[in-house]
C-alpha cells in the first residue's frame, strides 16, 4: 500500500507514526504540507517523502488522506487536480460531506469519512467511520487498517452519524480534560497541594475509564457499586442530580453536533 498524506499535522504525524509502528514501509508514505515548521518537524520524526506539491510520488499512491481543517480543505483539493484517479480516499475532516468532496475531487466517490480522536497520539484514539457505497470491501478493510494504527475503530451505518461521533469522541477529550481541571481544583480548594491534586484527578479518570473498559459491568453498575447508601459518593451525585448535570452535559453534546452540521454547510456549500 503506497500512501499520501494532505497535510501534516498532529493526526497526520500520528497515523504515519502508528503506521510505521505496525510494519509499514517509511518509504512508500508521502506528505503534502506546506508548513515549513510542519514539514521539517514530520521529517525530522519520520523517513517519509514530505513535498508542497504533488510529485510523482503523490501520483502514485493508492491511498490518500485528507489531513487538513475543512476550511482548508476546498483549497487543498483544487491543487491535486486529476491525480487522484482510481485511488481510496480518506478524509479526517469534520463537517465536509461525501457529496461536497466528491464535487471538489471532480466526481470522485471512492471515499470514506473518518473522525478520530487526539488520543491516537498515543495510540489510544478511537475512529468512527463511514463509506461510500462506491468503496469495495477490501478498500473498507485498508482504511480501517490505517485508522486502526492509532486506536480502536467503530464503522457507522449512516454519514450523519459523524457529526454525533465528532461531538461524542472527537470533541470528548476535551470534556474529560475539563472533568480533570476541575477535579483537580476541587482537590486545591479542599487543601491538597496542587501537584498532588493534579495527580490524583489524572489517575482516578485513568483508573476509572481502565476499570470501564476491562470490566464486564456497565459504567452505570460499576457507579452505583461505588456508591453507598448515606456514603460520601452519594452526597456528590445527588449534587450533580440536583444541579442537572447530566441534562446540562446531554446539551452540550449536542451543540457540538450540531456545530458539525453547520461546519460542513458553512465550508462545504455550493460552488
Amino acid at each position: 500500500m503506497k500512501i499520501a498524506f494532505l497535510g501534516g499535522g498532529n493526526m497526520a504525524t500520528a497515523l504515519i507514526g502508528g503506521l510505521i509502528a505496525n510494519g509499514h514501509d517509511a518509504s512508500r508514505i508521502s506528505v503534502i504540507e506546506m508548513s515549513p515548521a510542519a514539514r521539517e518537524k514530520l521529517g525530522a520524526r519520520y523517513p517519509v517523502r514530505v513535498t508542497t506539491a504533488p510529485d510523482d510520488a503523490m501520483k502514485g499512491a493508492d491511498t490518500l488522506v485528507l489531513a487538513v481543517k475543512p476550511q482548508d480543505m476546498k483549497r487543498a483539493l483544487a491543487s491535486l487536480g486529476s491525480e487522484v484517479r482510481g485511488a481510496l480516499v480518506i478524509s479526517v475532516a469534520a463537517g465536509i460531506t461525501l457529496e461536497t468532496l466528491s464535487r471538489w475531487l471532480g466526481g470522485h466517490r471512492k471515499i470514506v469519512r473518518c473522525m478520530p480522536n487526539t488520543p491516537g497520539l498515543i495510540g489510544a484514539g478511537i475512529t468512527g467511520l463511514f463509506a461510500s457505497s462506491d468503496v469495495s470491501p477490501s478498500e473498507r478493510q485498508k482504511a480501517e487498517g490505517i485508522l486502526r494504527a492509532v486506536g480502536e475503530v467503530v464503522w457507522l451505518s449512516a454519514e450523519k452519524l459523524i457529526d454525533p461521533v465528532t461531538a461524542v469522541s472527537a470533541s470528548g477529550p476535551a470534556y474529560v480534560f475539563w472533568f480533570i481541571e476541575q477535579l483537580a481544583a476541587a482537590a486545591v480548594k479542599l487543601g491538597i497541594p496542587k501537584d498532588d491534586a493534579l495527580k490524583l484527578a489524572k489517575h482516578t479518570v485513568l483508573g476509572a475509564a481502565r476499570l470501564a473498559i476491562e470490566s464486564s459491568d456497565s459504567p452505570e453498575t460499576l457507579r452505583k457499586n461505588v456508591t453507598s447508601k448515606g456514603g460520601t459518593t452519594e452526597a456528590a451525585l445527588n449534587v450533580f442530580e440536583q444541579e442537572k448535570l447530566a441534562e446540562r452535559f446531554i446539551r452540550a453534546v449536542e451543540a457540538a453536533s450540531r456545530r458539525g452540521e453547520e461546519m460542513g454547510k458553512e465550508w462545504g456549500g455550493k460552488d
